[in-house]
């Protein structure tokens, strides 16, 4: 009867071995449950499909809005007149809360651009009802002029620009 010691260096190795491939194993089982938890947590196509959208703008005539739903929330683009441009472009930034030029809201004069959701609590602001002849949330009294940007009430900001490029004279893609 031959007595092996079982501290022995080829005993030693084989346990290394076998601990390894064990806790190597255990990390893949781990990965391989834990994987559709964390997958879930990924958006659906349908919200990805939203992440852009393309607005033709070939139907808005001068000094006309439409609205379109972005995210879940509403966009204006508005086509200025010449007469809306030149007043939204001659306000001093002194007297604005949130100063910012004209020129760093629009990428074309005539098209304005802008998430319509009020800065102070969420409201959807209303075009034409204020001063400034732009919009006015009616939940507080914000005051926005021709250019989206905060003149009255409680609102800390201006509108939201959100990110969108022209595709053609006639399209633009927001997002």
């Amino acid at each position: 009867m031959s007595n092996k010691n079982n501290n022995s260096p080829e005993k030693k190795n084989r346990r290394d071995f076998i601990t390894v491939a064990t806790g190597a194993l255990a990390a893949v089982g781990v990965g391989a449950a834990i994987w559709p938890i964390i997958n879930q947590m990924n958006p659906d196509s349908s919200v990805k499909a939203l992440a852009s959208i393309e607005v033709d703008l070939s139907s808005i005539k001068e000094g006309q809005e439409t609205v379109v739903l972005w995210r879940g929330k509403p966009v204006f683009i508005r086509r200025r007149t010449n007469e809306q441009i030149l007043e939204a472009q001659k306000v001093d930034l002194k007297d604005l809360k949130d100063p910012e030029p004209d020129s760093k809201r629009v990428k074309k004069a005539e098209w304005l651009v802008l998430i319509g959701v009020c800065t102070h609590l969420g409201c959807v602001p209303t075009f034409g009802k204020g001063e400034y002849g732009g919009w006015f949330c009616p939940c507080h009294g914000s005051v926005y002029d021709v250019s989206g940007r905060i003149r009255k009430g409680p609102a800390p900001l201006n509108l939201e620009v959100p990110n969108y490029e022209f595709v053609s004279d006639t399209k633009i893609k927001i997002g």
